[in-house]
């Protein structure tokens, strides 16, 4: 399942394995409702995801500096909640919005084709 509107770190990037503590530590033991919205991205589904009192998981991501608003898909809702600082410290995310991510290497350090 992939947030709505949201994206962040992968796991090996800077900053991948806080985002996975921080959406664990914010769901633990509740119940998320999840709304599929879209079609399925990178094969997995898309949902816009909340807890039982209506908190939006891609607003509290985003407002814990762990995930940025990607408005190709979200329309910029979630733009204002980032932190100052946000896109300079997840540059990867960043430069992945604006189309220039950096290839991917393999472990012989070699560039490797990405689809």
């Amino acid at each position: 399942m992939r947030l709505f509107g949201i994206d962040a770190p992968e796991m090996d990037q800077p900053y991948g394995q806080k985002a996975k503590w921080a959406l664990v530590r914010l769901t633990k033991g509740l119940q998320v409702t999840v709304e599929p919205d879209g079609d399925p991205s990178y094969d997995r589904l898309v949902g816009r995801c909340t807890l039982p009192d209506g908190t939006d998981l891609s607003a509290m991501m985003v407002v814990e500096g762990m995930a940025l608003d990607w408005a190709k898909y979200s329309g910029g809702i979630y733009r204002a909640l980032e932190p100052e600082g946000a896109r300079k410290r997840m540059w990867r995310v960043r430069a992945k919005h604006e189309g220039r991510f950096p290839p991917a290497r393999d472990l012989a350090g070699a560039t490797a084709t990405r689809r």
